[in-house]
């Protein structure tokens, strides 16, 4: 249990530096930058980040064992599986970028109406960018935290919470840890103009994220759902431009529609919105297809297909991915379908197969659940003799597959 502690607290500080948590965390940068004359506020600010990544990963835990508990063998990331939360998840993207482009401010009107300096304004939002860090966070699974996250799952719930807390607490350690000590936000530039135009050019990553959302929903749930949810971006962008426009006359001093009226419309709009896409026809199966169609020959996994090829002379290569998880997008076009790892294929007549889990899959979070990892991606590689399967590492280079698909050919020859 302490080792699996250790390495969720490790892997937590790892997510830090995975390419789909980059996008919220350089938010949370840019407060601590622009707070570095008030050591008070940067220390209840970064404190703020934790409480939300800590509060919020607490909730994703307890609804994962209901889950669970209820019969339904879900996993690390598993919200990431409904179409309505990534449609939900893209626009708050959107709402970030527009909010950085200066179209609009957060919790302006609230801070005048009040009297308040901003720093209740400071502290929501730092705590709800923490919140948002971690959803979007849930992909990705670093390499030593795979074990630990799998741990987990078979523990008992006291146990599974204390190695997800580890890891919340992990992940927003470094940027808790600058925020308490001036000494290291010291090493930090200095605050000025430039801030300005730094906090555009973090809206494009911003907008980075939000597309990759779309192309996931698109996968999930088909062309319905990205017309729909192109649809949402359009009114979320014609409510935060007359939002934006009644915040700026209100301060003025000037007669407006109140902001909350233009909120409060897209919200009832966004409403059936994000409901229509549960009703909407699921897509075909464009992951798997997408994968095949770079790849070597492939076969669709299932527990039942594994069974009947599996110990009859040919390596079974399995490969568990899914549209929302990055790695897995990286390790197919770095090491899967390059020409060495295919041409390897055909050498040594492996049987190629694709687990995907883009939508929900009881067979696939159940073979998660059976290797002992909670999350994506997951490669499993059966010997031509059918012997025991080889479990490869979830950051993948040609030679590390190649070396695998010729161990598993060889222990057919032996046999």
């Amino acid at each position: 249990m302490l080792t699996a502690i250790v390495a969720a607290f490790a892997g937590g500080i790892i997510l830090n530096f995975m390419p789909c948590v980059f996008p919220v965390v350089s938010l949370k940068a840019l407060g601590l930058l622009r707070h570095q004359h008030s050591p008070a506020r940067t220390r209840l600010e970064g404190l703020a980040f934790m409480l939300g990544v800590v509060a919020t990963m607490l909730i994703l835990v307890a609804a994962l064992l209901l889950a669970r508990a209820g019969g339904s063998a879900v996993g690390w990331g598993f919200q990431l599986q409904s179409p309505q939360v990534i449609a939900l998840l893209a626009l708050i993207m959107l709402a970030c970028a527009l909010n950085l482009f200066g179209l609009f401010e957060m919790g302006l009107t609230i801070q005048r109406a009040s009297g308040v300096a901003g720093d209740r304004g400071g502290l929501t939002g730092a705590t709800l960018t923490g919140a948002l860090a971690i959803v979007v966070a849930t992909p990705c699974t670093a390499p030593v935290m795979a074990s630990a996250v799998g741990y987990a799952l078979t523990q008992p719930p006291a146990v599974t919470l204390v190695i997800f807390t580890a890891l919340a607490i992990g992940f927003a350690a470094p940027f808790t840890l600058i925020s308490c000590f001036p000494l290291v936000a010291r090493w930090l530039p200095h605050p000025g103009a430039w801030m300005a135009t730094l906090k555009k050019a973090l809206a494009f990553p911003i907008l980075g994220a939000a597309a990759w959302l779309v192309w996931v929903l698109e996968r999930q749930a088909g062309s319905a759902a990205l017309a729909t949810i192109l649809a949402c971006a359009l009114l979320l962008s014609l409510a935060a431009w007359l939002y934006g426009i009644a915040q700026q006359r209100y301060m003025q001093g000037k007669p407006a529609l109140p902001a909350y009226v233009t909120s409060g419309l897209f919200i009832l709009l966004l409403a059936p919105a994000l409901i229509a896409l549960n009703s909407s026809p699921q897509a075909d199966d464009g992951m798997t297809a997408s994968v095949a169609d770079n790849a070597a020959a492939s076969v669709v996994w299932s527990p039942q297909n594994v069974d009947a090829v599996k110990g009859q002379g040919k390596p079974v290569f399995v490969n568990f991915t899914a549209a929302w998880c990055i790695t897995c997008q990286v390790n197919d076009r770095t090491s899967l379908t390059t020409r060495a790892v295919k041409q390897a294929m055909a050498k040594t007549g492996t049987i190629y197969m694709i687990a995907d889990s883009t939508k929900f899959n009881p067979d696939i979070e159940q073979a998660l659940s059976d290797f002992g990892r909670g999350g994506l991606p997951l490669y499993v590689v059966y010997p031509a003799n059918g012997g025991k399967p080889l479990v490869l590492p979830q950051v993948l280079t040609p030679d590390t597959v190649i070396s695998a698909l010729d161990k598993a050919s060889a222990a057919g020859k032996k046999a």
